[in-house]
């Protein structure tokens, strides 16, 4: 846990009580770079088999540069990315001639090798201890099922951007946690490893806000959280001594 590493104008913010912790989910509970990268992989391992003409005319950074480009043809492409990616390999099929139905299986495809993430070890254990002190939530950017992943139990609400209509930093999906969750803005503590999306999106949103810095990356001077923690155990001992009720 790290408070103490800058300058007085940039140190971390004064928590205040907290009532609900909600959390980030890629690269926050799991890693999750390995994880597309895998998904992506097999996805075009089932393209060659089964839609050849686009394995021979694309590449895995060819459809990934398609992907960035369709961001900016529709609104829903950024905070639905299940859709963009289905949006992508549908043009690249009817491109080359093949099947565009033929997305869907391929989405069913990267939806489960999406799925096979491996949590961090102090992510099980954490998340069982604060339960009992705590109601928890997550706000996720992404399509992760906690079902699938086998986490859904620890949480009492859950908020997905592709469901809900918007994204982080959108202070309406933070909103829409504490709400479920029946605490105010202010008396919920949002975790995440992202400055700007996590951190800063949380606290534009009015909620406490914790980095979690799990890669040894730099914060930005300017960013202020309320404490920056490398793991869930030091996050729990941060409440500890801090801010719960």
């Amino acid at each position: 846990m790290n408070n103490s590493t800058r300058s007085p104008d940039s140190l971390p913010v004064q928590p205040r009580s907290i009532k609900a912790v909600l959390f980030d989910l890629d690269d926050t509970l799991w890693p999750i770079v390995p994880v597309i990268a895998r998904a992506e992989q097999v996805v075009f391992e089932w393209l060659q088999a089964n839609a050849g003409a686009v394995s021979r005319q694309f590449t895995i950074d060819s459809l990934r540069q398609r992907r960035l480009e369709l961001v900016a043809t529709n609104p829903v492409f950024k905070f639905d990315l299940w859709q963009l990616r289905h949006a992508a390999l549908t043009e690249a099929l009817k491109q080359v001639g093949e099947d565009p139905a033929k997305a869907d299986a391929a989405m069913a495809v990267f939806s489960e090798a999406r799925h096979a993430v491996t949590p961090f070890d102090d992510v099980r254990p954490a998340l069982t201890s604060l339960q009992q002190r705590l109601p928890l939530g997550t706000v996720s950017n992404g399509f992760a099922d906690l079902g699938k992943i086998g986490l859904a139990n620890h949480f009492q609400a859950s908020i997905a951007a592709h469901s809900f209509g918007s994204a982080k930093p959108d202070p309406a999906i933070f909103h829409a946690a504490c709400a479920a969750l029946k605490v105010a803005p202010h008396e919920a503590l949002y975790v995440g490893d992202d400055p700007l999306l996590d951190v800063v999106g949380a606290q534009q949103a009015g909620l406490q806000a914790v980095w979690l810095n799990r890669f040894g990356r730099t914060l930005p001077v300017e960013v202020r959280p309320q404490a920056s923690c490398t793991s869930l155990h030091e996050l729990e001992a941060w409440l500890e001594q801090t801010a719960v009720r």
